[in-house]
């Protein structure tokens, strides 16, 4: 049995008591110093775990200014703060030992939008595709590129002057900004903004924070300027943190934004900023070329960048094998054919756009003259993207690449500490010989990508951060890469900011090194404000830089866990820190619970990140979960209950328990597998829940509400038998309170009235049996089809299997019905493992025993459909039975199946809502239902959503309905509105229809029902 675990440690009485005065001064954010919100916040996508104090969450800019005017009191000033957003950061930028200031929970609005001037105002937590979907509109984008664009915060971009793909052309995110307001140490607010001669005289001369400021640092400029211009290399990337180069722009203005963009927190808060916006370039065009060399690439790069493309971007042949198992390949695979000539190790990414179509045309034209002509490297082949849709598609693949190199196989995995030296662009094969030369001598693998245009490629050693040796690697590769980098004219740390290395910066600096410590000494004289990045006060006492194998990293943690439990819960631990979870677009299916909830626990990294942690809480409490769980499934006695008993009412009374931390966020997870399909890393946090579900539940009591659930399938057909009973007993306002009271639901589908059986005896179906399907000739076989049954289709949906029986038989096959068995998903779900796998087992080898004879298995709903080559693959591998998807089979049959006209335009078009577990973890299947559609004569088309937020029975639960309801208010709720007036709009979930049904009051159809009803409208003669 899981052991109890007390709070990791006890918070020092001095945050205690910053923490409660905030509470006085009137912060109306929240404040969290519980041990699970101190694990989220603990990890970003670097190799560090530092544990914070607490985290606070302001509502606005007045909650920082509050903050920061208690920070700076004298009782305060061993007070440490750091501000954070996305957390996404690889090298610890947000990470601190003190208290984050998540400036991404509340702070998340775009203000105002200036379409005439060409700007916008956004708070700090603004998502960067969240600000171009809202320009998109007016045909305007805010241009910095990143890989983590769907989720990496504004706040964050300016604080680590981010760039990224087409940074050449577009330059950085100081590039683009116009203003920002700062809360600094002390509560003052300031707005700085470029000044000319004449603003900047009127601004020195004040008497308040902004006029000190901007003294101070005017003599800064006149007194280190001239060494600064002679001593900082010449690169698209710069410098990142307290960029002094800058503090004049191109126009001679004097911007003290270029030392708060890149500051990493370091300085103030950001809370507000006003952002130059481009015109979209209405013309695109990729074209992808690739080598039989990964240098070859880079060299050819640099030939290329002649020609004048927007951007070149690499990556290399570990990442493109990557990209091929991965949910992105169904669409760009036609990019990147095989080529007959050798294997493809390295491609290049060549972007041209402009408004002048014929312009770009001719450009593009030449480009591939060239490519036909030059024989200076050994090129492959090259495809071309030639609209919008198909150039995102590519570069959502490219973006995907740094995730995708934490889905390696095996305990070493690429590692994020020397990843993006930057260096001159004609260098770069040379650096990169030398950088590859290195790890070669270490016998590591890894994985390239990057902006070749810019000197720029990301590299990230696969280690096993968990082995000693391994992690010890770090320092000598760190200063090797650092050396390299000078060498070649570059800089270590090109475009994710410095964080933890900023111990390198003294050395890169030399005699300029005071300068940036002078700029720490005039905004953080206490060394409060993220301490240990970038610069230290000249003033500061004791304060020092980070050392790069000074701070604790997570594998100095995670070689804790016992290896048997980490490779028992191999679906989470991995997680990386990436962070494609916190995915901010609605439409989108991952992750519903942290989109509704803005809550980072709510998220699989923040799951991830909490599994990690009570594993290595158990390990260090001497409990062996891999005996605990075999003696669970093996069977329990009543004294077993009986301290359940026992540990539950202490957890009534209180009782501290880390684990109640983990459920709590485990019990907010809708188990939709968004994660376990979308994750580059492939984190599947419904696959750990239930296995932590099943041993926290073998310390506490499960509620009522999980018995219930669990035994559905089972109890469902009996019930069925009486319908009218079983419905009529939900509307009674007794039945109604004990099912909220005693079993936590809100309410529950009612059973179909509908009896299949005249429908059954009027198509001629049987049940399938092994014998009766061997009976028959193999022609009659081969125009069979064995429809598997699910509880929700076939007892509360029963309509929809009777027009999926009319629909296959009109389509001239013969329909047998699988006998009805439990599948066993709300069994997983809900972490009752021992009795899924019996239920598993014993259905397998009856669905597999029909399939043996050689007839096709289809499933009608998604969840429980792909269950059997998801759960039922990890239990049972190759035995596994093979239930098909209903497109898949008609994909496969519509062909020499009888075909129909079209009917009228009106009644032919429809659009569809796809189930969120199969939008994510079978694409190329969800793909297929156009196809269909087309074949029968009819139109369908995609809608872009997110999760309904039924997922199962999760939204029927008192616990979860509100948040259900927002799930649903967020995608689904805005395209039925949207869409439903103008197409018959189908889902093909049965969750998804129920909510439907419960929110909007919608009835969508089945896609098979819309195309039963087709077929029946037809006259006779052409259904034959």
């Amino acid at each position: 049995m899981i052991a109890r675990l007390a709070p990791h440690e006890a918070l020092p009485a001095r945050y205690r008591a910053f923490l409660d005065a905030l509470r006085a001064r009137g912060f109306e954010g929240g404040i969290d110093d519980g041990h699970d919100a101190r694990t989220v916040f603990s990890t970003d996508n670097s190799i560090y775990q530092r544990f914070p104090q607490a985290a606070v969450f302001p509502r606005h800019a007045a909650d920082v200014q509050k903050v920061a005017a208690l920070a700076a009191e004298p009782e305060y000033r061993q007070i440490v703060l750091a501000a954070r957003g996305g957390g996404t950061g690889t090298n610890g930028q947000s990470l601190t030992e003190g208290v984050v200031v998540d400036l991404s929970r509340h702070m998340n609005a775009i203000l105002e939008i200036d379409v005439e001037g060409r700007w916008a105002r956004v708070q700090p937590g603004v998502v960067k595709d969240q600000l171009n979907a809202a320009l998109r509109a007016h045909g305007l984008f805010f241009a910095p590129e990143l890989s983590t664009s769907n989720r990496a915060t504004i706040g964050g971009m300016i604080n680590t002057d981010a760039s990224g793909q087409g940074s050449c052309t577009y330059g950085k995110t100081r590039d683009h900004v116009l203003a920002l307001d700062t809360v600094l140490l002390g509560g003052q607010r300031i707005h700085t903004t470029p000044l000319d001669e004449a603003a900047l005289a009127r601004t020195v001369s004040g008497q308040d924070e902004a006029a000190r400021l901007h003294r101070q640092m005017l003599a800064l400029h006149q007194e280190y300027d001239a060494r600064v211009q002679a001593g900082f290399p010449r690169l698209n990337r710069c410098l990142t943190g307290y960029d002094l180069v800058h503090l004049r722009d191109g126009h001679g203005r004097f911007d003290l934004n270029s030392l708060l963009c890149g500051s990493e927190g370091s300085l103030g808060f950001i809370v507000e900023a006003r952002l130059n916006v481009l015109p979209i370039p209405r013309h695109r065009r990729l074209v992808n070329v690739s080598y039989a060399g990964f240098m070859d690439a880079l060299r050819d790069a640099r030939a290329l960048m002649a020609l004048s493309p927007i951007s070149i971007e690499t990556v290399d042949s570990t990442v493109l094998g990557l990209a091929r198992e991965d949910i992105v390949w169904h669409q760009v695979g036609r990019f990147f054919p095989d080529s007959g000539q050798a294997a493809v190790l390295g491609i290049n990414l060549v972007e041209f756009n402009g408004d002048d179509l014929d312009a770009l045309e001719r450009q593009v034209a030449a480009f591939l003259a060239h490519l036909a002509q030059d024989t200076s490297v050994q090129r492959l082949g090259y495809t071309v993207a030639a609209d919008a849709a198909s150039v995102t598609q590519v570069y959502a693949m490219r973006k995907r690449a740094v995730g995708l190199l934490g889905n390696v196989h095996g305990e070493a995995r690429p590692q994020p500490f020397v990843e993006d030296a930057a260096v001159p662009p004609e260098a770069l094969p040379e650096f990169i010989a030398e950088f590859r030369a290195l790890l070669d001598s270490h016998r590591l693998e890894y994985g390239m990508f990057g902006h070749v245009d810019a000197g720029v490629l990301h590299v990230r050693p696969a280690l096993d951060m968990k082995q000693p040796a391994q992690a010890a690697l770090v320092r000598p590769i760190s200063d090797a890469v650092a050396a390299l980098a000078r060498k070649h004219g570059g800089l270590l740390w090109g475009e994710h900011g410095k964080g933890v290395r900023s111990e390198y910066a003294p050395a890169f600096f030399g005699e300029l090194y005071p300068a940036l410590q002078a700029v720490k000494q005039a905004f953080d004289p206490y060394n409060q404000l993220n301490p240990g990045k970038i610069a230290t006060p000249a003033d500061a006492p004791g304060a020092a830089l980070l050392r790069i194998d000074e701070v604790a990293m997570r594998g100095q943690y995670d070689r804790q866990i016992d290896p048997r439990a980490w490779a028992e819960y191999g679906a989470a631990v991995h997680c990386n820190g990436n962070g494609a979870c916190y995915n901010y677009d609605y439409d989108d299916p991952m992750c519903p619970s942290w989109k509704a909830t803005r809550d980072r626990r709510h998220s699989p990294k923040g799951r991830a990140a909490l599994v990690r942690e009570w594993l290595r809480l158990q390990a260090r409490a001497g409990v062996d979960l891999v005996q605990a769980t075999a003696r669970l499934r093996a069977g329990t006695s009543p004294l077993r209950w009986l301290a359940r008993l026992r540990n539950s009412l202490g957890r009534r009374m209180g009782e501290p328990d880390f684990s109640h931390e983990v459920f709590e966020a485990m019990s907010g997870c809708l188990a939709c597998k968004s994660c376990a399909g979308q994750c580059p890393v492939k984190v599947d946090i419904p696959d750990v829940r239930s296995r932590f579900l099943e041993m926290y539940h073998a310390r506490y009591l499960r509620p009522l509400k999980d018995y219930l659930i669990g035994s559905l399938e089972f109890s469902v057909p009996t019930m069925a038998r009486v319908p009218w009973l079983y419905n009529g007993a939900l509307r009674l306002p007794p039945v109604r309170w004990l099912m909220r009271v005693g079993a936590g639901m809100v309410d529950s589908p009612p059973l179909s009235r509908i009896d299949p059986r005249p429908a059954l005896r009027r198509w001629q179906v049987e049940t399938a049996t092994p014998e009766l399907l061997a009976a028959m000739p193999a022609d009659a076989r081969a125009r069979c089809v064995v429809l598997v049954q699910d509880a929700f289709t076939r007892y509360f949906e029963t309509a929809l299997l009777v027009d999926t029986v009319e629909l296959f038989s009109r389509l001239g096959f013969r329909v047998l019905l699988a006998p009805f068995m439990p599948n066993g998903k709300p069994l997983q779900v809900l972490g009752f493992l021992g009795a899924f796998e019996k239920v598993a087992r014993r259905n397998a080898a009856m669905l597999n025993a029909l399939a043996a004879q050689g007839v096709p298995l289809v499933g009608l709903d998604p969840a429980m459909t792909l269950a059997y080559r998801h759960e039922y693959r990890k239990l049972l591998g190759a035995d596994a039975p093979p239930v098909l998807l209903p497109q898949e089979w008609l994909v496969d049959v519509l062909p020499v199946a009888a075909t129909t006209p079209a009917g009228s335009q009106a009644d032919a078009r429809f659009k569809l809502l796809v189930h969120c577990t199969e939008q994510t973890n079978a694409p190329a299947q969800a793909a297929l239902w156009p196809q269909v559609f087309r074949r029968l004569g009819l139109e369908l088309a995609m809608v872009p959503t997110g999760c309904c937020g039924m997922s199962g029975t999760y939204g029927h639960e008192a616990a979860n309905v509100a948040t259900s309801e927002r799930i649903f208010d967020l995608s689904w709720g805005p395209a039925i509105a949207t869409h439903g007036g103008q197409h018959r709009l189908l889902a093909n979930g049965y969750s998804c229809r129920t909510q439907a049904r419960r929110f909007a009051g919608a009835s969508l159809a089945h896609p098979l029902q819309a195309i039963v009803q087709h077929l029946r409208a037809l006259p006779a003669q052409s259904r034959e």
